[in-house]
């Protein structure tokens, strides 16, 4: 399921300040760290566990959001004969933290890191999340490090995955690396980033998997006031995504085949809502001929046009119920995620989420041949349920921030008038969603038989920061 994240550089103003202070009462967001958890963060991180392998002789490099400090992932690709190969090496998470110590104890409390326009309430303590678990340049770590093999098409022919200590040797952002590719100065790893990622997205096509082109909010100075843009995603950042999938696919794989596992499940839309979405691409003028998977239908979209975007939002519907499988034994009926289009797992992020440290240890001992531990097999089956509970509270605190933003960037323009186009409509009630595009916005409307997929004129009636509301109404 995409999220929509709202981005506001620089200092925040006081009342959204104020704001995101409020929203993290409410959700019960936890501030700080005790302190047994801080205690044992700091000696551990100056004893973790090392493993034997030394591949810091590869070139790894980790490409991030600019700032960015809790380092995942560093990954080194080459040409082989026939194909790729893909060096992934994740941060070795489980080389800090022990099993039912006191920062396992508050990571199964957090299950993943909370992010916020204004900062981020995270998974691990900084000293190892942007410290020393994190793949930081130039510093020796411990790493999961995966090997994929791929042929001359992008398809996976082989996967390996074991401890090593490894060294990043740069951290790029994607504008960087989207420049270098675009510009023809990309070589060696960036130039194969983008030769696989082509691959890879042709192949996601291919197989009916989708990746949308979810545009990011940014809120920006206008004279004395402020207006909202949309970001456009980089095409640097859908090739890097795909090492991640690729790898995630390859890490259910070899669950599936050992018969142990957790899984990313997303079940396929019900019929009822692929028609809901087709009668909206109707209404809307985007295109959807017969035959076509709904993949085939979100790619080259324009998130910035307002019709496009309108449908793109509307669409997500397809892209819920995502949530966690845990098995022992027999794989699950149902092990598909229906946006990858193939069985997948979470196991390159895991400073940042709670399952992937779980998952990744069950991979290095199906790689190994040896059995898995008992202390990850005893907390599979609650993995789940704490992902579901912490994955909730997360997207409401999104959710809140995003609504908490564009009323607070409304509210001086109560009773000015917008062109809008309706994206959804609610039979039998006089209300509906209505997508604005400048600033782009999809709130409430009232208005009897609002007319689906069509532009109209409306009023804004509402927009206030305190109760995080937005509402129009037909001009």
């Amino acid at each position: 399921m995409p999220h929509k994240s709202i981005r506001v550089p620089g200092e925040s103003h006081p009342r959204l300040r104020d704001g995101f202070d409020r929203i993290r009462r409410e959700v019960k967001l936890p501030e700080g760290f005790p302190r047994a958890v801080t205690e044992e963060a700091e000696w551990v991180a100056e004893v973790p566990a090392l493993p034997d392998l030394d591949r810091t002789d590869l070139p790894l490099i980790t490409v991030d959001p600019p700032g960015s400090m809790d380092l995942d992932q560093a990954v080194h690709l080459e040409e082989r004969p026939g194909g790729y190969r893909v060096w992934y090496a994740i941060a070795d998470v489980a080389a800090f933290v022990r099993p039912g110590g006191a920062i396992d104890t508050e990571a199964r409390s957090r299950g993943e890191t909370v992010y916020m326009p204004d900062g981020r309430v995270p998974l691990h303590p900084a000293i190892l999340s942007e410290g020393a678990a994190s793949l930081l340049p130039g510093a020796i770590r411990p790493a999961v490090l995966w090997c994929v093999d791929l042929d001359a098409d992008g398809r996976t022919v082989g996967a390996d995955v074991t401890r090593a200590l490894v060294r990043s040797r740069e951290r790029l952002d994607y504008d960087y690396v989207q420049a270098s590719v675009d510009t023809g100065t990309a070589d060696g790893t960036l130039r194969l980033l983008a030769e696989i990622g082509r691959l890879r997205l042709g192949l996601e096509r291919a197989r009916g998997g989708v990746t949308l082109p979810t545009p990011e909010q940014e809120v920006v100075p206008d004279g004395e006031g402020y207006r909202v843009e949309l970001r456009a995603p980089l095409d640097a950042e859908a090739w890097n995504a795909q090492i991640s999938l690729l790898t995630g696919m390859a890490a259910a794989s070899m669950m599936l085949d050992a018969e142990i596992g957790l899984l990313r499940v997303l079940p396929p839309a019900p019929a009822e809502r692929i028609a809901q979405v087709r009668r909206v691409a109707a209404a809307l003028g985007v295109p959807w001929p017969e035959g076509a998977a709904y993949g085939d239908v979100v790619h080259g979209l324009d998130p910035k046009l307002p019709e496009q975007a309108a449908f793109l939002a509307e669409s997500t519907v397809l892209l819920r119920g995502a949530g966690y499988v845990a098995f022992n034994g027999e794989p699950p009926v149902h092990a598909g995620h229906a946006a990858v289009a193939a069985p997948y797992a979470h196991v390159t992020a895991p400073l940042r989420r709670l399952i992937d440290r779980y998952a990744t240890e069950i991979c290095l001992s199906v790689a190994a041949g040896e059995p898995v531990p008992e202390e990850i097999q005893r907390a599979m089956g609650e993995l789940p349920g704490i992902m579901h509970v912490t994955g909730r509270r997360a997207g409401s605190v999104e959710r809140a921030c995003v609504d908490l933003v564009e009323a607070f960037v409304l509210r001086e323009r109560v009773g000015q008038t917008f062109d809008a186009v309706v994206i959804e409509v609610d039979d039998g009630r006089p209300w509906g969603q209505v997508q604005i595009g400048d600033p782009p916005v999809v709130a409430r409307c009232d208005g009897e038989r609002l007319p689906l997929g069509e532009t109209v004129r409306v009023r804004l009636t509402r927009a206030d920061p305190a109760t995080r509301e937005v509402r129009f109404s037909l001009a």
